[in-house]
């Protein structure tokens, strides 16, 4: 595990330790936890891209014989 070091306002600090000692954890547990969710988020985007793409490789994109026109598409 790796150690990391931020530096952040006074007042900010302050709020934060306020806010660990009511949820009863800590200001590492915290940061360690809004880290690991920015990396699910990215792991989740990235992974529905991939299943996107493989969709478009795999998919033919044939929609038939229909015609759109802008009158029909918007009810006109």
């Amino acid at each position: 595990m790796k150690s990391i070091t931020l530096t952040v306002e006074d007042e900010l600090l302050e709020q934060v330790k306020l806010a660990a000692a009511e949820q009863r954890t800590t200001i590492n547990d915290m940061v360690r936890g809004f880290l690991a969710t920015v990396a699910e988020k990215r792991r989740a985007k990235d992974g529905a891209r991939q299943a996107l793409l493989q969709l478009a490789r795999e998919t033919a994109g044939d929609i038939g014989q229909t015609k759109w026109n802008r009158g029909s598409l918007h009810d006109r």
